[in-house]
C-alpha cells in the first residue's frame, strides 16, 4: 500500500505540485528518498528518524521508500521533511490514514519532533487554496498562511505530538490569525533636508510617475538622503502589490515571524554586490535584490563603482519588469518592477565640478568622462531623471527647516497616481500601472502634446539625437508632469522641463 501526501516545490515564487508516496514493504532495512532530491531533501531520512523516536514512535524494520513526484522535478528546500514523516506515520497507522487527503503539507523538523519554520509558505498556501486544499505548516508561519484567505483551511502545530492529537480528536488546534509587522518608526521625512529644492523637485516627480533617477552631485551634497525619503512619498501598497512583494519575500526568507509588511521595499546593496545577488541565481536560484525591490525602490549609491557587468544585468528588468534565472534543468522566472534611484559623484575624487579645483589626474573633464564611462549608454537611456545635485553650502544650513515635508508632496503624487489608475483602467492595464510603466504603443496616444510641444519635441530630438526608448522616456516624463499640474494635455512647458532632465545634468553629456 502507498501512503500520498500533497506538498510544493518552488519555482520562483510559483508553488508547484508535488505527490510525496510513501511505500513501506518487507525486505533490507533501509530508508530510501527518490525523486531528483538535492542534499537537504535527502538528508531529511536522519531528522524524520530523530523526530518520529522522539514523538514515541519507531519506523518499522523493513523496506521504506519515499517517492517526490514527478521525478524530473528538482526538489529542494528542508520543507519536505513534514510531508515525508507525516506519510510515515500514517503507513504505520499513527495517524488516520485519510486525515490527511485534504491538505498541502510543508515544515522543517527537528531531532526532538518539533517544527520548524520554512520559507515559501504563502505561496504555498495560496496554491493549494487554487487546489481546494488545506495546509499544514508550522506554527510560526501560521499567521503567514492565514493571509492566503479566510476560508482555507489552515493547521499550524509545533510538533508532530500536537498534530497527531488534532487528527486523533484529542486535540483541536485554532485556526492562526493573519499578522502585520510593527513599524520600526516614522519613515525620514523630506523636511529633514534643507535647500536642495530641484533635487526634491525631481524627487516628487520620480514618485508620482515611477520615474528611474540618477542623482550626479558631490560628496555630502545629500543624494542618500534624498534616496531614503523616497519611500515617505509614495503611494500605499495595493492589495494586489502587498500580495506579490509579501511572497517574494516569503520564498526568500524575508518575512519575520509571519507578519507582512505594508511598506514599500527600500533595498540598497553596496557597490560590491555580485550579479547574482543584484539580479538572483545562486544555489537554489534565490531571488536578488531587484527582486527583492519589486514594488519598492532600488537604490544604487556610487553607482560607477558597481561592475559594469553587474549594472549591465538591470537593462532587461528595468523594461520588463521581470528577470528569468535560466539554468541547465530548469527556468525561474521573479517579478522585478522597481523604481531605480541611483547616486554617483562627477568622478573618482568628488571636486571636478568645484570651482578652482584641478584633478591630479588631468584635466577635470577627463577625469570625469572617464569615470562615467563605467555606465554603459544603453543603461543610462533607461533612466528618465538625470540631476545635478549641488553641494550644499552653510547659507543653507542656516536656514529654517523647510515650510514643506513629506506629506504635502506625498498628497500631490496621491493625486497624480490616482488619474494615471483611472487613465490606465480605462484602458483594460493593470491598476499598478503607471507613467513609466506605460506600454511604448499606448505612451505617443495619451502624452500627445499640443501644437507649440510638438514644435519643441521634435527640434529636441534632432539636436539631441534621441533614441526611440529616449523619446518615449521624455514622453512618459512629460505626462507625469501634466498629471501633477491636472492637466489633460501635455503642454510645451512640461516637455520642455522633460527635456531639461536628460541635458547637462546627464553622464553622457559630461563624457562627451
Amino acid at each position: 500500500m502507498v501512503t500520498r501526501v500533497a506538498t510544493v516545490a518552488f519555482e520562483g515564487i510559483e508553488a508547484r505540485s508535488v505527490d510525496v508516496q510513501v511505500q513501506i514493504i518487507p525486505g533490507n532495512v533501509v530508508f530510501n528518498v527518490v525523486g531528483l532530491p538535492d542534499k537537504a531533501v535527502a538528508e531529511s531520512r536522519e531528522r524524520v528518524r530523530g523526530a518520529l523516536i522522539a514523538s514515541g514512535l519507531a519506523l518499522p524494520a523493513k523496506r521504506i521508500t519515499v517517492n517526490l513526484a514527478p521525478a524530473d522535478l528538482p526538489k529542494e528546500g528542508s520543507h519536505y521533511d513534514l510531508p515525508i514523516a507525516l506519510g510515515v506515520m500514517a503507513a504505520i497507522g499513527a495517524i488516520p490514514a485519510d486525515a490527511l487527503g485534504g491538505y498541502c503539507v510543508l515544515g522543517e523538523l527537528a531531532l526532538d519532533g518539533s517544527i520548524t519554520a520554512v520559507n515559501g509558505v504563502l505561496p504555498a498556501a495560496i496554491a493549494a487554496g487554487a487546489r481546494g486544499l488545506g495546509l499544514i505548516c508550522p506554527a510560526a508561519t501560521g499567521s503567514e498562511a492565514a493571509w492566503a484567505g479566510g476560508d482555507l483551511d489552515v493547521l499550524a502545530p509545533r510538533s508532530l505530538i500536537q498534530l497527531a492529537n488534532h487528527f486523533k480528536g484529542s486535540q483541536v488546534m485554532a485556526r492562526p490569525e493573519p499578522s502585520v509587522a510593527g513599524l520600526a518608526g516614522p519613515l525620514p521625512d523630506l523636511s529633514d533636508i534643507k535647500g536642495q529644492e530641484g533635487a526634491k523637485r525631481a524627487l516628487e516627480i520620480a514618485a508620482a510617475g515611477g520615474h528611474n533617477l540618477l542623482m550626479n552631485g558631490p560628496p555630502g551634497s545629500g543624494k542618500s538622503m534624498l534616496a531614503a525619503r523616497l519611500p515617505s512619498i509614495l503611494p500605499p501598497l495595493t492589495p494586489r502589490e502587498l500580495l506579490d512583494i509579501s511572497m517574494i519575500q516569503s520564498v526568500a526568507g524575508e518575512l519575520k515571524d509571519g507578519a507582512l509588511s505594508n511598506r514599500r521595499p527600500f533595498r540598497q546593496p553596496h557597490h560590491s554586490a555580485s550579479m547574482a545577488a543584484l539580479v538572483g541565481g545562486g544555489l537554489g536560484a534565490r531571488p536578488g535584490e531587484v527582486s527583492l525591490a519589486h514594488g519598492g525602490v532600488l537604490f544604487l549609491d556610487e553607482l560607477p563603482e558597481f561592475a559594469p557587468q553587474v549594472l549591465d544585468s538591470l537593462r532587461q528588468p528595468m523594461e520588463t519588469g521581470e528577470v528569468m534565472i535560466a539554468r541547465a534543468n530548469h527556468r525561474v522566472t521573479y517579478p522585478a518592477r522597481f523604481q531605480l534611484v541611483a547616486a554617483m559623484n562627477p568622478c573618482r575624487c568628488g571636486q571636478g565640478l568645484e570651482p578652482g579645483y584641478a584633478c591630479r589626474r588631468g584635466p577635470n573633464e577627463r577625469c570625469m568622462a572617464q569615470y562615467q564611462a563605467r555606465i554603459s549608454g544603453p543603461m543610462l537611456d533607461r533612466i528618465d531623471l538625470r540631476i545635478e545635485v549641488p553641494a550644499v553650502t552653510a547659507a543653507d544650513l542656516i536656514l529654517p527647516p523647510p515650510a514643506e515635508g513629506s506629506r504635502e508632496a506625498a498628497a500631490r503624487v496621491a493625486a497624480a497616481r490616482t488619474l494615471q489608475t483611472m487613465r490606465y483602467a480605462a484602458r483594460a492595464l493593470p491598476v499598478a500601472t503607471t507613467n513609466a510603466t506605460c506600454p511604448a504603443t499606448l505612451i505617443e496616444e495619451v502624452a500627445s502634446p499640443d501644437a507649440e510641444g510638438t514644435a519643441l519635441i521634435r527640434q529636441a530630438a534632432e539636436s539631441m539625437r534621441l533614441s526611440a526608448r529616449g523619446f518615449h522616456r521624455i514622453l512618459r516624463v512629460a505626462r507625469t508632469l501634466a498629471d501633477l499640474d491636472g492637466e489633460a494635455q501635455v503642454r510645451r512647458l512640461h516637455l520642455a522641463e522633460a527635456l531639461s532632465y536628460r541635458g547637462r545634468g546627464d553622464t553622457s553629456a559630461a563624457a562627451a
